[in-house]
């Protein structure tokens, strides 16, 4: 792991190990809406049998957002009502809250965190589009890679709760990125990290391939990676950062070649992302 030593390697593999996959439903789920032959009522059939996820759908359906004339209380209606991707999304996202830690002794902010996860998976997915040049371009996958982008964090914060806190301070006093504070005090590197753990948890290379590659926006990179890096920028400028700082506006050639201009000016070019930011702050309410 380059930077770390042997004793500190060993702490990390260790905790990625404990770290518990995503519940049963929600693998089902995702399995689910990737096969073309799936139908509704195959999804209701594992929803039913989670309540929270059921309890979470319900929700979702029946928030001011959509503004329904009536409450709805059947999830098959609200399955159909939703889509396939919403219900993927929001899935995913009631397996991330589930992970977030809750031991105060970390400094976690708990919704800081999954606001700014979620934001950047939504601008993720919608950059997809803005990347012709590249083929491995999909949209869920860019959402998956925008959730999970940060998770090293969360392995960090629950297992070393006191340099996670250390950093979080470190980095707040000298305008520096958490990440730099991490690889600076503990030798750690969250990219790497949530990397390893998207590995164990068996997603396709790609997406932790980008993990990996996401700080870096050099030539030869992945468009999930160049994706999940700009959204990650994006979702700092708009407030929603995590222990980041943007501190330009320039892009790599090679966004500007392929979406035209400065950061701000791909901002504005993206329109109003409101509806991004509401339903980040519905799924990630308990």
């Amino acid at each position: 792991m380059g930077l770390v030593n042997p004793e500190l390697s060993r702490e990390i593999l260790a905790a990625v190990d404990k770290m518990q996959a995503f519940p049963e439903s929600v693998q089902n789920i995702l399995r689910l809406t990737s096969e073309t032959s799936c139908a509704p009522k195959d999804l209701v059939e594992v929803i039913v049998k989670d309540p929270v996820v059921t309890v979470k759908v319900l929700r979702v359906v029946n928030s001011a957002y959509y503004s329904l004339p009536r409450k709805i209380s059947s999830i098959e209606y609200a399955v159909v009502f939703l889509g396939f991707n919403t219900i993927k999304n929001l899935a995913l996202s009631i397996a991330a809250i589930g992970m977030v830690p809750r031991n105060p002794l970390a400094g976690f902010d708990s919704q800081g965190y999954l606001l700014h996860s979620l934001v950047t998976a939504g601008i993720a997915r919608q950059l997809a589009s803005r990347l012709p040049d590249f083929p491995d371009a999909d949209a869920n996958d860019f959402f998956l890679a925008g959730l999970l982008h940060d998770f090293g964090n969360v392995v960090i914060a629950q297992a070393m709760p006191d340099k996670f806190k250390k950093a979080l301070e470190f980095c707040s006093r000298n305008e520096i990125s958490l990440q730099t504070a991490l690889q600076q005090l503990a030798g750690l590197d969250p990219f790497e990290i949530g990397a390893m753990l998207l590995e164990k948890w068996q997603f396709p290379p790609g997406l932790a391939h980008a993990i990996r590659q996401q700080s870096q926006m050099e030539p030869g990179a992945s468009a999930i990676a160049y994706g999940v890096a700009l959204a990650n920028r994006i979702s700092c400028k708009l407030g929603y950062n995590f222990g980041e700082t943007v501190h330009n506006d320039q892009l790599p050639v090679v966004l500007q070649s392929a979406l035209g201009g400065t950061l701000t000016q791909v901002m504005a070019s993206l329109g109003d992302l409101d509806a991004i930011l509401q339903e980040s702050r519905r799924f990630s309410r308990n």
